[in-house]
């Protein structure tokens, strides 16, 4: 088989941080008895660096110690020591600008397969890779396509855990690949809109945004950030339940996540969004949010 070409070839060599070591790339592994591999029991954080700074650093350690704390993980890591873990694996690649932290934290290894998390005696695992990788949707927009499967409600899986089991997102995905759309749209188990596969959701309506209650959906950190900026800037915006029927009528639509940042909506499911390109209030919401992340965060160690 061909070997595949990576997104960005500096990305070759780096070393990944694994349970307290750093080694290549490809070398890094976990054991087939983590609970990760076992069951997808783990919790994650997606993180950016801009100019030699962690951007919300402090909200995205808050969150993934809140999601151990609610999966009942037992002798996580201190906070100390997951911060030293990330600065060790940028200064190891040489990174300060231009890079995507994955975070995540396993409930650990098994002492035999099974379910159960007493089997789990030897601490949770550890892992931060660092990529070198810009915002990964294109900046003049996408196109969302509406997936048959439903976003999970705190009925079955609490959206406030940012849990690694993310199979109804990749179902999701599925669908909006084979329908020729960029990612999907997903509904709660009303009919509501709640996010896509991989972003949450904002509209735009006669100069008002409007965006899901974080129920059925992750309240993200970009998108409390989003949040932050739009009302202090004046731009009235409530959270409530969107029908698909206002998405479609809506001026503008963008999706936020720190993956892509903002990023205009300019059609879902065939009907153009607006004028079909990006709108005012999304270009000056994201030029804001760009001035946030180019001024704030953790400074990386000289």
């Amino acid at each position: 088989m061909t070997e595949p070409t990576l997104p960005d070839p500096r990305n070759a060599d780096i070393q990944v941080h694994v349970s307290g070591r750093l080694v290549h790339r490809d070398l890094a592994a976990v054991s087939v008895f983590d609970s990760v591999v076992q069951g997808g029991d783990a919790v994650w954080e997606g993180l950016r660096v801009y100019g030699g700074r962690i951007f919300a650093l402090e909200a995205h350690l808050d969150r993934l110690f809140d999601s151990a704390r609610a999966m009942a993980f037992a002798d996580v890591p201190d906070r100390e020591a997951v911060r030293q873990a990330i600065f060790d694996t940028l200064a190891a690649n040489g990174m300060r600008d231009g890079v995507h932290v994955r975070l995540t934290l396993t409930r650990g290894r098994k002492t035999t397969s099974g379910m159960d998390p007493r089997l789990n005696a030897y601490g949770p695992t550890l892992i931060v890779l660092a990529e070198w990788k810009p915002p990964v949707y294109d900046r003049g927009g996408i196109r969302l396509a509406t997936a048959a499967i439903r976003r999970n409600s705190p009925q079955c899986v609490d959206s406030k855990i940012h849990h690694n089991n993310l199979i109804n997102n990749i179902l999701a995905k599925l669908e909006a690949n084979a329908a020729g759309a960029d990612d999907a749209l997903m509904l709660d188990l009303a009919g509501f809109v709640a996010e896509t596969n991989a972003t949450t959701v904002f509209v735009v309506k006669r100069g008002a945004l409007a965006t899901p209650h974080a129920d059925s959906c992750l309240p993200g950190i970009t998108r409390g950030v989003v949040i932050e900026i739009a009302r202090a800037a004046g731009l009235p915006l409530v959270e409530r339940n969107l029908s698909l029927a206002e998405v479609y009528a809506a001026d503008e639509v963008f999706v936020t996540g720190t993956m892509g940042e903002l990023t205009p909506v300019l059609a879902v499911d065939g009907r153009v969004i607006g004028t079909g390109a990006a709108g005012p209030v999304t270009v000056g919401l994201r030029s804001r949010y760009a001035a946030r992340t180019a001024t704030e965060g953790t400074p990386l160690p000289s």
